[in-house]
């Protein structure tokens, strides 16, 4: 039975093409939003990390009534260090909205998402979007979208898209360039057009694949999906049954929520078709099913693509550990990842071989950043070693193979040379160069995972902030031999106090500083990077010794450098492997994994001994 009522459309782009954006338009223009209601740009950008970064994190669901028909919208997040959310999602919608930058076109993000979506049959709805951009070259965009839906390999129905032009910002779409621009009509035409009303046989026995987990204070564990048959009533007994058909728990539906413009909603029953959120089961989780008592069959779940870096977590054990975070024990670090790791399949947890620290694999560094940042809003402190990345065996021959991603870089002419020599001692292959308009050319590389870790802080460097880098999962390839990690030392503290002026004033000589006046420091804390390429014990301690006797030259005002202040993602790209990020409420510090040098000196001998 068909649903002719319904539609369930996912959008997806590149990270910053406008997916919220176009979210609001259509809440607003659809009337589920009042005129008078005061709601915040970008509305399901709902996070502080989404707000701040202007990224969306995790998906979400929204709805909108257009002509007597529902359409279910789920937006899903633009990085590819968040692709989990997109593969998970496209299972629950039975059409995607494409947005492109007109100006930009497609981009390496929309290469990922879009090859998903092609791989479900899916029939994508091509947006042109930001045509109010100065610089939108709108059919270069839609020839390029073309090419890249054959090198993806679409067949001729999905070859034979529709494509639609619009400004999510201004609120307009139209089915060409010049075209009216009045209002968001001719999208909410072509979701009705071109997206097929889902199916299922409401009269089957209930049965919903779970894509994602919440917690809520009030109702525990809430689950969202789509049901794929049946009729979900309140206050029915379920089931729950994993990937391998074991049963995991049966429990009673104690809420049934669906989704009505920002809000959920809660009903009475919901049908074959439609996305809900139900509570009551204590213990299922992403990618089981969710069922009545007499079904056995689990739906199938779509694989997730496998993480490809790591960084250890264990309990932070530096000298100042606990005076600013509450949640300080490896226990309740576990417990908070075991929570993490149920509800994003894109991450994976392990327990190291000293039983003390936690390895944390996933798709990229931001991923696993804005973790470490949601933990340390928390209350938590961390100790957190240095990006890894996962590498494989092949199974015939017996080679190592090591992730590579795919590079492609936005840069003026005049700095291209410096970004590509950089890349290629990083072991990356350029694949392309091409003149992007407006001065700048783009460059496309193939580069391992290991040698962009830390890249990115230098590549805005060379190119003076103005250039900007996307990366995106490629696939494994064989080792391609040793990248020459960070070149320069690093300045450690000798002892415990407040760093004094006076001190961090004779040092600057020696490099560029960490740490600001007054800052807490300890023994074995990096407080500076040296400018040489060992590493130096300093006192950053010793204050100035006064006497009654006047000289020349004792009264000189003390003038020092701004230091330099890492990022938490920044902080985690430049540690070396002997080193870790300590991360509180409201510090970071680095600091070497042995604060005793007399210790780290041992260990030195046993390397080059080994």
């Amino acid at each position: 039975m068909t649903q002719t009522k319904l539609r369930n459309v996912a959008i997806i782009a590149h990270v910053d093409h406008g997916k919220t954006t176009l979210v609001d338009a259509l809440l607003w223009q659809s009337g589920t939003l009042r005129d008078n209601q005061r709601v915040n740009e970008r509305a399901l950008d709902s996070g502080d990390l989404e707000r701040e970064r202007g990224i969306t994190i995790l998906s979400k669901c929204t709805s909108v009534v257009w002509r007597g028909v529902r359409i279910n919208i789920v937006d899903t997040p633009g990085h590819a260090d968040f692709g989990g959310e997109v593969e998970r999602i496209l299972s629950m919608v039975d059409g995607v909205l494409l947005l492109v930058d007109a100006a930009e076109g497609p981009m390496p993000q929309t290469k990922f998402v879009t090859m998903k979506a092609l791989a479900r049959g899916l029939r994508p709805i091509v947006v042109i979007n930001k045509m109010d951009r100065p610089d939108a070259r709108a059919r270069e965009a839609q020839n390029e979208v073309f090419d890249l839906f054959a090198v993806l390999g679409a067949n001729e129905e999905q070859l034979d898209f529709p494509t639609l032009f619009a400004s999510a910002k201004q609120g307009w779409a139209a089915e060409a360039p010049d075209a009216p621009r009045d209002s968001m009509d001719a999208l909410f035409e072509a979701i009705l057009s071109h997206v097929a009303p889902p199916t299922g046989d409401p009269d089957a026995p209930f049965a919903m694949l779970a894509t994602t987990l919440e917690a809520d204070p009030y109702l525990g564990r809430v689950l969202t999906g789509r049901i794929q048959a049946g009729t979900a009533r309140l206050n029915t007994m379920v089931k729950a049954i994993g990937r391998d058909g074991g049963i995991i728990e049966e429990a009673r539906l104690t809420k049934l929520l669906a989704f009505r413009g920002l809000k959920r909603e809660p009903v009475a029953e919901a049908r074959a078709g439609d996305i809900v959120a139900l509570a009551g089961l204590a213990q299922a989780t992403v990618a089981d099913t969710i069922c009545a008592p007499e079904v056995t069959q689990p739906i199938e779940a779509q694989p997730i693509d496998p993480p490809t870096l790591a960084m250890t977590f264990s309990a932070n054990d530096s000298p100042v550990a606990g005076q600013e975070g509450d949640k300080v024990t490896s226990r309740m670090i576990r417990a908070r990842l075991e929570r993490e790791a149920e509800g994003n399949v894109a991450i994976h947890l392990s327990e190291t071989a000293e039983k003390d620290a936690y390895e944390v694999a996933g798709r990229g560094e931001l991923q696993l950043g804005v973790l470490i940042e949601t933990m340390r809003r928390e209350g938590f402190e961390l100790s957190i070693s240095r990006p890894r990345v996962l590498f494989r065996t092949d199974p015939e021959t017996g080679a190592r193979l090591e992730p590579i991603e795919e590079v492609q870089v936005d840069v003026d002419e005049e700095y291209a040379g410096v970004v590509v020599e950089a890349l290629s001692e990083r072991r990356a292959e350029m694949t392309g160069m091409q003149p992007s308009g407006g001065g700048k050319v783009r460059v496309s590389f193939l580069a391992p995972s290991r040698g962009l870790i830390g890249y990115h802080g230098e590549f805005l460097t060379a190119t003076r902030g103005t250039g900007i880098m996307h990366r995106i999962f490629s696939g494994y390839a064989p080792y391609k031999g040793p990248i020459q990690s960070r070149r320069s030392g690093v300045l450690i503290a000798n002892g415990k106090g407040a760093a004094v002026a006076y001190a961090l004033w004779n040092l600057e000589d020696r490099g560029i500083m960490f740490i600001a006046p007054g800052a807490t420091v300890y023994q074995g804390m990096i407080i500076g990077e040296h400018s040489r390429g060992n590493d130096l014990v300093v006192n950053p301690l010793k204050s100035k010794q006064l006497t009654n006797i006047r000289a020349a030259g004792k009264d000189e005002a003390v003038r020092l450098t701004t230091p330099r202040t890492l990022t938490l993602e920044q902080a985690l790209a430049y540690i070396a492997e002997d080193e870790l990020v300590e991360v509180t409420p409201r510090s970071i510090r680095l600091r070497k994994a042995l604060l005793d040098p007399h210790a780290r000196k041992k260990q030195d001998r046993l390397k080059d001994a080994g």
